[in-house]
């Protein structure tokens, strides 16, 4: 078997593995963080973590499939492993990459939802002052 072959499925053994085991875990972990973007409606959060896991599963499934070709010839075990840790490793990148933008976009929904929150809660205070408002004079002004 060509040595070019050998390294095209360990580059599969690795990659595919690690790409699942990255969704996976967006998957599992994003669905808290999205409860709280969207203020506890769990629906919504659980439609929106579907979408962004299958758009992250299409995008490096794709990437992978577009990296994975070579030119070089693998002729020694030595070219194996620098063609093989080239491609895992700008797979890597590509897929942390993509993850740092998830956060960030869901972070910035995230903070325009606290802002939004806190906006409605000064207004509605502002609106319907407590009872007790303004505070009762006391001392020589008010005797």
């Amino acid at each position: 078997m060509d040595l070019t072959v050998v390294a095209y499925l360990l580059y599969l053994a690795v990659v595919v593995p690690l790409t699942i085991w990255v969704g996976r875990a967006l998957r599992r972990h994003g669905e808290v963080f999205l409860v709280d973007v969207f203020a506890g409606d769990d629906r919504l959060a659980h439609s929106v973590n579907q979408l962004l896991v299958i758009g992250f599963y299409l995008l490096n499934f794709g990437f992978l499939s577009n990296f994975m070709a070579s030119s070089d010839e693998v002729m020694t075990g030595r070219e194996l492993m620098e063609l093989l840790s080239s491609k895992v490793g700008g797979v890597a990148l590509v897929i942390g990459l993509i993850h740092l933008m998830n956060v960030w976009t869901l972070n910035a929904f995230r903070r325009r939802a606290v802002q939004r929150h806190q906006t409605e809660r000064a207004a509605q205070a502002w609106a319907a002052p407590s009872s007790g408002w303004p505070p009762p004079a006391t001392g020589p002004a008010g005797a």
